[in-house]
């Protein structure tokens, strides 16, 4: 019997799918190649469905022989593993950002005498406009919470912006940019005390308190679907850091970020300039024993911010904490840094490596921005956090066209800085 191979997300199982399953089918046995989780990331949203849902759904189609994995976007490495007689594909990849997967598939093919069938597009159906739909419903906390796992699994590099209203929610959202190796977006935004601080006109030492952070952490979990880190900053005593899991876990935030701090919080970029009081092994491993004890699903996630560096101490004293917080449930670490080379952090990140395979490491690069997300993934790295930028972009914006207007004795002059309102109201859903 010939061999047919096919390759789906199978995220979304609609008529067109079906449409090419049953063509591959009558050309012989139907291998379904699956994109893996990390292939598909690569150039689209992470999927709904896990790789094995994904399986058990596929498997169980009618005129599928076997299902394997495929972990590349290019259908290359299965096709030179397998050898098919035929590659079935529907038309549109000649004309859509496959275009060159087309070229590859063709001239592999060749080397054993194969046979690429492509049966055409079925009209009307569009997994990416479905899967668009699906997100402008909404998610669930549940989801929305297991997903930045999924992502720190799937990807080299989990991208995370900060957002600091519904507004800059929306662009995080909804920002891409199309390039050679896919469309790069943000997998998931920043709860930033410092801007939570800052855009309420407070000082960034605690003095917004969680109640009303959530008001405005509402606000982005109602408007979008990516998942959500919150910066629970020195988390407090651990009788009362145990609520702040509790209650973040149950809105559907994936994890808390809280730094080895007591006394009176001073913002880290101050370094040496302002008094950094550091808690001991102890007092810092109880607040996260405690946290972890408290939470009730497997997806949440507390991380350790280690801030030996920031305050003058070595990296292997921030390498001991790190350990420390490891052993006591943490389930991620953040290392922070002044120091512009980078340096520090890449030692800290090596250390870490070598007694750590798996446990994932967070940066903040606000100070050794030189560095690209590619060669902090080869430090170790695996969540890259944009800490405040959003909000720095906008304070100079809002700043010039208010000097402007003032200048000119009306809004005319501004015209050119400032987004066209119908634009405003077309990025949020439902306005029309």
């Amino acid at each position: 019997m010939k061999t047919v191979y096919l390759g789906i997300t199978g995220d979304i199982i609609h008529p067109g799918i079906i449409n090419i399953i049953n063509e591959g089918a009558k050309l012989g046995e139907l291998t379904i190649g699956l994109l893996t989780d990390s292939a598909i990331v690569s150039h689209k949203r992470l999927p709904y469905l896990t790789y094995d849902q994904r399986k058990t759904v596929v498997e169980n189609i009618k005129g599928v022989a076997k299902v394997v994995p495929q972990e590349d976007w290019s259908y290359v490495p299965n096709l030179k593993k397998l050898k098919p007689d035929y590659i079935i594909h529907g038309d549109d990849w000649k004309t859509n950002y496959l275009n060159h997967i087309r070229d590859e598939v063709f001239e592999v093919m060749k080397e054993w005498g194969g046979q690429v069938v492509e049966i055409p597009y079925t009209q009307g159906i569009n997994s990416t406009a479905l899967a668009e739909n699906a997100s402008s419903i909404g998610t669930t906390p549940d989801v929305r919470r297991a997903t930045l796992r999924r992502l720190i699994a799937a990807k080299p590099i989990v991208r995370i912006m900060e957002a600091h209203s519904g507004l800059s929610g929306l662009i995080v959202e909804n920002a891409e940019i199309e390039k050679e190796d896919g469309i790069h977006r943000f997998d998931g935004m920043w709860s930033s005390s410092l801007t939570d601080s800052t855009s309420k006109g407070k000082p960034d030492i605690e003095a917004v308190d969680l109640t009303t952070r959530m008001q405005s952490l509402t606000d982005i979990l109602e408007c979008t679907t990516k998942p959500i880190i919150y910066d629970g900053d020195t988390g407090d005593i651990p009788e009362h850091f145990v609520f702040t899991v509790r209650t973040l876990e149950r809105n559907g935030v994936s994890a808390v970020i809280i730094e080895d701090k007591k006394g009176l919080k001073k913002n880290s970029l101050f370094g040496t300039e302002a008094k950094q009081v550091l808690a001991t092994e102890e007092e810092f491993c109880e607040k996260i024993a405690a946290g972890k004890k408290a939470q009730i699903t497997k997806d949440f996630m507390i991380i350790a911010r280690i801030e030996e560096i920031i305050a003058g101490y070595t990296v292997d004293e921030a390498i001991a904490k790190a350990f420390a917080a490891v052993k006591a449930g943490a389930d991620g670490v953040m290392i922070h840094s002044k120091d512009k080379s980078g340096m520090d952090i890449k030692e800290f990140c090596q250390k870490f490596r070598a007694e750590y395979k798996n446990i994932p490491i967070v940066l903040v690069p606000t100070t050794y921005n030189q560095f690209t997300e590619k060669e902090l993934a080869e430090w170790g790295a695996n969540i890259i956090i944009y800490a405040n930028h959003m909000l720095r972009a906008s304070y100079p914006a809002m700043k010039k066209c208010a000097e402007k207007i003032l200048e000119a004795e009306r809004s005319l002059e501004v015209n050119d800085i400032c987004m066209p309102i119908k634009e405003i109201l077309e990025l949020i859903p439902g306005t029309k």
